[in-house]
């Protein structure tokens, strides 16, 4: 496997560059390294164990990596989540920056005839890692998202920035009992995080991330009118740990979770893949076709891809990280000053070295 390494005070990064997946992201914290990052149990196992026809990118499933577009390409062929996410990327060019190390990758295939470049700035003494991909020309629309797992031992806590929608598809993931289960009901949709409607009638706290139950399933927020960065953050029991997500809302204005505790029973998954959080923030439908089409997302006023055109380039950034942490995840972050300030419901303030000017 081609891996490359990026490093800056304090904080790690590693690139599986024959699919452009976030590896490990590595975090110097009090004495422990924090690690955010999920990666998929059958990595450690002979290729010829998977499933033939298996997505190179559910092969080497790890991290975070773009998808472009999100779920079915049904308008360029390409395997899920398109070639962005199984295809490989060159590194052209790893350099130190002011206090840190930025490094950069392109795409060996073009999307819609676009060029795409992966950028990652790590900052000294910063806990998070920098990222934006780039479209660099192409023409006709692309829907795009991040794809970022965590993944909890004994399960955790969830907070977000203020949502006004979370929608569950049509269907579920895993609708055949002999393959796998869900929870939520489909389609439902609320703006109450706290009482999502469960297949079996009750409220479901989408903010508890419970460890007691299997279940495979997908749900989209939609972010509300705010001032600040859309973020997500979890705040991992076992691990002691505060992960953080965070986007521009303009830019990418919906966040789909995908939880996936136990919920599939066929291979590679084989009932093993629990404890996972799929922090997926885009500007997408479910599909290549439907975010181009008539969707439920743009009747509420939300765009669903970017255009390309020759001549134009169109960067989306993001950023990862994480702190040692334990209790209930902040209620409010925001950004200013070098700083992220994070703002609990009782008062408290922490604050965390933050390039304000990045999203």
């Amino acid at each position: 496997m081609d891996t490359v390494t990026l490093q800056a005070r304090g904080i790690s990064v590693s690139v599986d560059c024959s699919v452009g997946h976030l590896a490990d992201l590595a975090i110097a914290a009090t004495g422990r390294t924090l690690r955010p990052l999920h990666r998929a149990p059958w990595l450690d196992e002979a290729p010829d164990s998977l499933p033939p026809g298996l997505p190179t990118g559910v092969a080497r499933l790890s991290g975070d990596f773009l998808c472009a577009p999100f779920s079915l390409a049904d308008v360029e062929p390409a395997p899920l989540h398109g070639w962005s996410a199984n295809s490989a990327w060159d590194l052209m060019e790893s350099a130190s920056v002011s206090n840190g190390w930025r490094a950069t990758f392109r795409l060996r295939r073009t999307i819609m005839g676009a060029t795409v470049e992966k950028s990652l700035t790590l900052r000294d003494g910063h806990p998070f890692l920098y990222q934006e991909h780039v479209f660099i020309g192409g023409a006709g629309a692309i829907p795009v998202a991040h794809h970022t797992m965590t993944a909890m031992r004994e399960g955790g806590r969830l907070a977000f920035s203020p949502k006004r929608l979370a929608v569950t598809p049509d269907s579920p993931l895993e609708p055949d009992p002999d393959r796998g289960r869900y929870l939520l009901s489909y389609p439902a949709r609320t703006s109450n995080l706290t009482a999502f409607p469960s297949a079996g009638g009750e409220a479901v706290d989408l903010s508890d991330y419970r460890m007691d139950r299997r279940h495979e399933d997908f749900i989209t927020l939609v972010e509300a009118e705010h001032g600040g960065p859309g973020w997500t953050a979890v705040a991992r029991r076992a691990e002691r740990d505060l992960v953080l997500v965070l986007k521009s809302p303009r830019q990418l204005p919906v966040t789909m979770l995908w939880i996936s505790n136990g919920g599939r029973d066929y291979a590679p998954w084989n009932g093993r893949h629990r404890g996972v959080l799929g922090i997926e923030d885009g500007r997408t439908a479910i599909g290549h076709s439907a975010s181009l089409g008539d969707n439920w997302l743009r009747r509420e006023g939300v765009q669903t891809a970017f255009e390309l055109a020759e001549g134009r380039r169109v960067a989306v950034r993001q950023v990862i990280g994480a702190a040692p942490f334990e209790g209930q995840p902040p209620a409010e972050i925001t950004a200013t000053h070098g700083q992220l300030q994070l703002r609990w419901a009782g008062g408290a303030v922490r604050s965390l070295p933050f390039d304000d000017t990045f999203l």
